[in-house]
């Protein structure tokens, strides 16, 4: 017979089982608002991080606009927003189809590079460039090429030879930071031959092969790998 002792027992049951949802409930609460503080503190290191390359970049094509202002023009070279340098004349780069340094190239690199390589190994950049990239460019074209295909590959192997010989120039450079930073530039120097994978066209989408056939040098930093460590650390 169901009396009010059991009620009771049974009014208390529910009131504890009450008692133990809510404070599971609670708990559960608070992991979730701990959650959503540890991610927004993890979003804003990695805006922090993001804003801190941000300035380094916009600091860093300050000083090498600085530097090479006066001297850009006459080099047939400009400098990009995202400090990277591209020297776009191509008669004075390389005879076509071939990969050795013209001497007036060369004349360029040996001003050029000793003066780059002091900005970019300065105090304030060192620690964040990952790589000094040396990319090769070429147009779309070659001459007897069988098809696309074809003429693609070849460029590719030009435009690796093309970096590759230019990175030797840079290392054979007499000038003492050069010689002094030798050890950092292998660690950070890199020869990318692209052949025609990054055209440059006109506002027409025709393609302008002239200023396709170039070499930039550019440079990456670890911002990256900043972020990619702190997304590692939240998971």
């Amino acid at each position: 017979m169901f009396t009010e002792e059991h009620a009771a027992e049974s009014e208390s049951h529910w009131v504890a089982m009450s008692d133990l949802m809510a404070g599971l409930l609670m708990i559960f609460m608070l992991i979730a608002v701990l959650f959503v503080v540890v991610i927004e503190h993890e979003r804003n290191k990695i805006r922090n991080v993001a804003l801190i390359y941000q300035r380094l970049k916009l600091d860093l094509h300050t000083r090498l606009y600085a530097e090479f202002k006066d001297d850009l023009p006459r080099w047939g070279a400009t400098l990009s927003d995202d400090a990277s340098i591209r020297f776009n004349n191509t008669d004075i780069l390389f005879d076509r189809g071939k990969a050795e340094l013209k001497t007036e190239f060369q004349s360029i690199l040996a001003d050029f590079f000793p003066r780059y390589l002091k900005i970019i190994t300065d105090d304030d950049f060192r620690g964040a460039v990952e790589e000094v990239r040396i990319e090769g460019h070429t147009d779309s074209g070659w001459d007897n090429a069988l098809n696309q295909d074809d003429a693609y590959v070849k460029n590719m192997a030009l435009s690796q030879s093309r970096t590759r010989t230019t990175l030797a120039y840079l290392l054979a450079l007499e000038q003492a930071l050069v010689q002094q930073e030798k050890p950092w530039l292998k660690a950070h120097l890199t020869a990318n031959g692209l052949s025609s994978s990054k055209l440059i066209y006109t506002e027409n989408h025709e393609e302008k092969s002239a200023q396709s056939r170039r070499v930039e040098f550019r440079l990456r930093t670890n911002a990256e790998e900043r972020i990619a460590e702190i997304i590692e650390g939240i998971q």
